[in-house]
C-alpha cells in the first residue's frame, strides 16, 4: 500500500534566525519594520527569508510581535519551598511588565528532554530563564546557545548568559562564624548537590571560617538539597558518639529535616542542638522552632533575572559584561533555633 506523502514542516522564525546567524529577536524586528535594525543585519535576514521561502501568516506575525516579552522559564529543583518563592518572584515581575511566561519542568531534578526543549523553542519565545540548578546543565545551555536566544541563569555564573545570584561563599562563612562566636566547636555541615556552584561555594565558605577559628571540629556530610537527603544526613550526624553541638545545612529543607531527626531523638532545639539553614524560604518559619538562616532574596533574584533578560531582548544584543552579572546581598536572620552549646 502506498504511503501518503509526509507533510513538509513549515519554516519558522527560529529556522530563519539560525540560517541568518542572528537571534530570533533580530528576525522579529526586521519583519516588523523596526528602524533600529542595522542595514547589514536587515539584508542578511531578508536574504534568509527569501532562501528559505519563509512566509509568516497573520498568526505568526502576531506571535513575532509579542516575542519581545514571551519568555520560557525552565526549572527543576528538589526544594519545593525554593521553587515556590522563585516562581512567585518571576510571576509578579512578569505581570508588572506584561510578559508572557511559558513554564517547562525538568525531570527528577535534572534538565528536560531535548524534545521538550525543542517544543519550547518552537513556541515563539524570545528568551529563557534557567532556575537553579539548570544554569549549570551544559547540554541544555548548548541547545539554547545554538538557538541564539538570550538566557538568564539564577544561582550560577555563566560567561555566555545573564547571571544573577548572591555571594554564597561569604554567606556560608558568615553563618559559620556566627556559630563559632556563640561558642560551638563541634559543627556539622550538610552539603547540597555536589555538582552545583552554590554547593561548592557554601562548602568552601564553611571551611574557610573553620580554618580561621583553628579549634573547631567539622563533620561534613552530603545531601542534594532535598528534605529526604536531609533526613539521612541528620541521622548520620546525630547518630555519632561525639555528635555536633550545631548543624549548618546548605538549605532550609535539609535543615528542617535535621530538626525532625533531632525531635525523634528527643533532643531539644536549641538547648541540646543548634540548627541553621540557608535561603529563608517558607520552610524556615513553618516549623518549630523557626530557623536561624541566611536570607537569600529568592523572589528578588528571579525578578532581577527577568528584568535584565527583557532589557537584553529589547536591545537585540548582549548587555555590557558588567551589567550581565548581578550579585545581591544576603542577610543572616536570627530566630529561635540557635543558642550557645549546653556544655
Amino acid at each position: 500500500m502506498t504511503q501518503p506523502p509526509r507533510r513538509r514542516r513549515s519554516v519558522t522564525i527560529i529556522d530563519v534566525a539560525k540560517h541568518a546567524g542572528v537571534s530570533p529577536m533580530s528576525v522579529s524586528r526586521v519583519i516588523n519594520g523596526d528602524s533600529g535594525v542595522r542595514r547589514e543585519t536587515r539584508a542578511i535576514v531578508n536574504d534568509a527569508i527569501r532562501e528559505l521561502n519563509y512566509k509568516p501568516n497573520l498568526m505568526a506575525r502576531s506571535l513575532v510581535t509579542l516575542q519581545e516579552i514571551r519568555i520560557g522559564v525552565i526549572y527543576s529543583n528538589p526544594s519545593a519551598a525554593f521553587m515556590s518563592d522563585f516562581l512567585a518572584g518571576v510571576f509578579e515581575e512578569a505581570s508588572n511588565r506584561a510578559a508572557q511566561l511559558i513554564l517547562l519542568k525538568g525531570q527528577a531534578g535534572g534538565a528536560p528532554t531535548a524534545d521538550a526543549v525543542r517544543r519550547l523553542l518552537g513556541s515563539g519565545i524570545g528568551g529563557v530563564i534557567l532556575a537553579p540548578p539548570l544554569g549549570e546543565a551544559e547540554g541544555l545551555r548548548r541547545m539554547l546557545h545554538d538557538a541564539a536566544l538570550p538566557v538568564a541563569v539564577v544561582g550560577a555564573v555563566a560567561s555566555d548568559a545573564i547571571s544573577v545570584g548572591i555571594d554564597d561563599h561569604r554567606a556560608a562563612r558568615d553563618m559559620t562564624r556566627h556559630l563559632i562566636a556563640m561558642g560551638h566547636r563541634r559543627i556539622g555541615f550538610v552539603v547540597g548537590n555536589r555538582g552545583q556552584q552554590a554547593s561548592i561555594a557554601r562548602l568552601d565558605g564553611f571551611r574557610a571560617a573553620v580554618a580561621d577559628a583553628g579549634d573547631v571540629t567539622a563533620t561534613i556530610v552530603h545531601g542534594d538539597f532535598s528534605y529526604a537527603s536531609g533526613l539521612i544526613a541528620g541521622e548520620r550526624l546525630l547518630g555519632s558518639d561525639d555528635r555536633p553541638t550545631a548543624i549548618f545545612a546548605s538549605n532550609d529543607d535539609m535543615a528542617a529535616a535535621v530538626v525532625s531527626v533531632a525531635h525523634r531523638r528527643h533532643l531539644d532545639i536549641p538547648a541540646d542542638l543548634t540548627v541553621t539553614g540557608f535561603d529563608d524560604s517558607t520552610a524556615a518559619v513553618t516549623l518549630w522552632p523557626p530557623l536561624t538562616t541566611i536570607r537569600q532574596p529568592v523572589q528578588q533574584l528571579a525578578a532581577e533575572a527577568l528584568q535584565l533578560l527583557i532589557r537584553e531582548m529589547r536591545a537585540g544584543k548582549p548587555l555590557p559584561a558588567e551589567e550581565r552579572l548581578r550579585v545581591l546581598e544576603h542577610v543572616l536572620v536570627e530566630r529561635q533555633s540557635t543558642a550557645p552549646p549546653a556544655t
